[in-house]
């Protein structure tokens, strides 16, 4: 689930890293469509860092669309804003997909995909055994999910967080061929944790991974430094994004508040400690209501900082 973000994050960073796209230049320069209602103005950063007030559709889209990224990419860019830019952040759950595939794709110079890029130009060449999209093939190998008992607590319910989370057209049903063959970069990605913490690794190393510089430390400092902080218009917590990953504030990735990390549905976690160079990950099967690492994570990042 929302895990996968911040892997998606870095291959919009290397893109920025080799001048094909900026974050702090407005996404509708390179995505014309994107400057509907209003949204002229939001820059890449402000994208990433679930600033672009595109949260949710409000009204009605086709739920198969979620499966046609350039359907759902069109359906997006219809979306008026939600809230002033540069006001809050309201966590982008599943439309952050589109906001980070269109741009990857368009700046790409093949017109590959954001899924293909990750695949071709990270996972392929340091042995990462992770995918976005393109799942179905690997059905053998996957867990099937365990539901959880109860849903997770948003807090005090709002027009927005109900238009996020409980509207039938807000997320495409999971656990399906169609769902791990689809691209969606929010929230799809397949892989096992030692692969996730690979790839979190490059967050742990200034941007390094396998001995290389994956993207420069220009680019890294761009995608991590804190770009809003304060209370979330969707989650329930105060939290600090950088450009596609949370600092270690509400997150729980353990007792340094300098860390970096994400949580995804049902409780998986993916960190970096850059002060110790060192990156975790945790994925489960048995889903729990938890909106940010459950008790099993804290657990384990617990014992493993006992052991340094």
């Amino acid at each position: 689930f929302s895990t996968t973000k911040p892997i998606a994050a870095l291959m919009i960073a290397r893109l920025v890293d080799q001048g094909r796209l900026d974050y702090e230049k407005p996404l509708a320069e390179i995505w014309p469509d994107f400057a509907q209602n209003g949204k002229e103005r939001v820059t890449l950063g402000q994208a990433m860092s679930h600033q672009a007030g595109v949260a949710a559709f409000v009204e009605p889209i086709d739920p198969k669309d979620w499966f046609d990224p350039p359907k759902l990419a069109a359906d997006l860019a219809r979306v008026a804003p939600l809230w002033p830019l540069g006001t809050a952040s309201g966590y982008h759950a599943m439309t952050f997909a589109p906001l980070a595939a269109e741009p990857a794709r368009l700046a790409d110079p093949q017109g590959r995909s954001i899924g293909v890029q990750l695949a071709e130009d990270l996972c392929a060449p340091f042995d990462i055994d992770f995918r976005i999209g393109r799942a179905a093939s690997e059905a053998h190998r996957i867990a099937d999910l365990k539901l959880p008992p109860a849903a997770a607590d948003l807090g005090e319910l709002t027009d927005l967080k109900r238009a996020v989370f409980m509207t039938r057209w807000g997320a495409p049903r999971g656990e399906t061929p169609e769902w791990r063959d689809a691209e969606i970069p929010s929230a799809n990605g397949h892989g096992t944790a030692a692969a996730v913490a690979k790839l979190y690794s490059i967050y742990a190393n200034g941007g390094r991974i396998g001995g290389k510089q994956f993207i420069s430390p220009g680019a890294y400092e761009a995608l991590t430094r804190t770009r809003i902080e304060g209370p979330e218009l969707v989650l329930p917590y105060d939290i600090h994004w950088a450009a596609g990953i949370m600092r270690n504030n509400a997150l729980k990735v353990g007792p340094n508040p300098d860390a970096l990390g994400h949580g995804g549905r049902g409780g998986s976690v993916g960190m970096a400690d850059p002060d110790r160079r060192m990156s975790a990950a945790y994925v489960m099967n048995k889903m729990s209501p938890a909106l940010v690492g459950d008790a099993r994570w804290e657990r384990l990042v617990a014992a493993l900082y006992a052991c340094l």
